[in-house]
């Protein structure tokens, strides 16, 4: 287990996970909840804190946040209030945010992950509702306040601290993110601030049952650079107890909220943790309570889709999928229903995911483009699958067609192959065998090895001759040459 790399150590992960939801509208008004549009133009007095406005609840919210405790089998609570959480910030314009401190929504739950073949189920706390905040713009000279997030319905998830690795937290997150992205109430654009993620750590002994002092890592916004800063604290952590052993670990250690620089990789204070008193969080005199009745979550409960652990089952248990491969795929809901509508086409499970998380990713990477953005039609990949398994084209000459998908998504992946006399494979015997006798001439050696039992051989001699025909000629020709000039 990744534990074993801190060597007496164990360290403790809790993660607080902020979600903006796809609602139509901000959390308590009626200005468009959308991203992009010019600065300050999806605000009304609400949004902007006017003296004498009144927040009005927004009910889509209430109903994403009962969908997401339901697909967790948390405990929907029947009365659930708002309170005020006082702090003074330029992006604050009403000086607190309103959010669910005494009495939030959903209580309990759990978030099936796998990690590294081990399969997880990670508790959770609570999740509440609650609105976002502005958001700053520094420019050379100056610094401005863009209030269009302000509002934004955010559903914030805390999960219990029983994370004890980086690769548990990313896990965590990952398998969150696609569970709202499968319920669509989210679309968890980490780029536009969608989901973002804060971090609290500690570090103890192996054994030691106690917790000890924690630091909070804010606002992290990708699960390469979270994973890299947990690291890093952990590391800082088990140093300064390393070289302090007799020291109170109380002493040694201070909470605080710390943020990561990526340049030097490593975390840095900012402040001192504030408690909750702080905050002077108190009811929300604006806002009636949210009184719920088992009829309406159960209605809501029956319009569950399949989430994401399901479908990871059904992947490795009907489609014999690898368990790694299903991962990938099921953690990205685009790609596992690009990967749904092209496999009764390409028919060949584990080809067309080996594909998708391979060859398409691979290339989509250099282009710094993802799947959903790449514009590729899951009809067109599936015809590419189903030519390499009826031998219409070879391996090599599938992985030009992608190349040319890429460059035109909208063009059919067969008319390609038609298109292009490069890409008809050469099943001219007259044409291979003079190829094959030559290899066989090339490579006693390969021959002999392959009498004596070892089969790894004819591949070789299958390979040098795919080589030669620049991956043209027909892999099942060649077999068929080559075996029988063997023999």
């Amino acid at each position: 287990m990744t534990e074993i790399l801190y060597e007496n150590w164990q360290p403790v992960i809790g993660l607080e996970v902020h979600v903006q939801l796809n609602t139509k509208t901000k959390m308590f008004s009626r200005s468009p909840n959308r991203f992009g549009d010019d600065p300050n133009t999806n605000i009304d007095e609400i949004n902007t804190g006017q003296p004498g406005t009144l927040p009005m609840l927004n009910k889509e919210a209430v109903q994403f946040a009962i969908q997401f405790g339901l697909a967790i089998d948390a405990e929907i609570s029947r009365h659930s209030t708002f309170d005020r959480k006082s702090y003074f910030y330029p992006d604050s314009p009403r000086n607190f945010q309103i959010t669910q401190y005494f009495n939030p929504i959903i209580r309990g739950g759990t978030i099936t992950c796998d990690v590294e073949g081990h399969t997880k189920h990670i508790k959770v706390l609570e999740a509440h509702l609650e609105d976002d905040s502005g958001m700053l713009k520094h420019f050379s000279t100056f610094a401005g306040v863009d209030y269009n997030r302000a509002g934004t319905p955010l559903i914030e998830v805390v999960s219990a601290p029983m994370m004890h690795s980086p690769k548990d937290a990313v896990a965590f997150a990952m398998s969150l993110r696609a569970i709202m992205q499968y319920l669509g109430i989210a679309k968890c654009n980490m780029e536009e601030g969608g989901l973002r993620m804060d971090v609290n750590i500690s570090v103890r002994p192996i054994g030691e049952k106690t917790f000890r002092p924690k630091i909070e890592i804010k606002n992290m916004n990708s699960f390469g650079n979270m994973e890299m800063a947990i690291e890093s604290e952990i590391r800082r952590q088990i140093e300064a107890y390393t070289r302090s052993p007799h020291e109170d670990f109380a002493h040694v250690i201070q909470p605080g909220t710390y943020r990561f620089d990526l340049s030097t990789k490593k975390t840095i204070m900012m402040r001192l943790k504030e408690d909750a008193l702080d905050y002077r969080y108190f009811p929300e005199p604006d806002l009636v309570p949210i009184v719920l009745t088992s009829d309406s979550i159960e209605a809501l409960r029956k319009e569950l889709p399949e989430l994401p652990h399901m479908r990871y089952l059904r992947y490795i248990n009907d489609l014999k999928i690898p368990p790694d491969s299903a991962c990938i795929l099921i953690n990205d809901k685009y790609s596992s229903d690009f990967f749904e509508e092209a496999l009764p086409i390409a028919k060949n499970p584990t080809n067309l995911c080996n594909w998708i998380i391979v060859e398409l990713y691979g290339r989509l990477k250099d282009k710094g483009v993802s799947l959903q953005a790449s514009g590729l039609k899951s009809e067109n990949v599936g015809k590419l699958i189903k030519m390499i398994d009826e031998k219409v084209i070879t391996g090599r000459i599938a992985k030009q067609v992608a190349d040319d998908m890429l460059k035109d998504p909208d063009k059919d992946s067969e008319e390609i192959v038609k298109e292009n006399p490069d890409y008809q494979p050469v099943r001219d015997t007259s044409i291979v065998e003079p190829i094959v006798d030559k290899v066989l001439k090339d490579n006693p050696q390969s021959i002999a090895d392959y009498k004596a039992g070892r089969t790894k051989a004819l591949a070789f001699l299958v390979g040098k001759v795919m080589e030669e025909t620049k991956g043209k000629a027909s892999p099942s020709l060649v077999n068929k040459l080559i075996l029988k000039k063997i023999d």
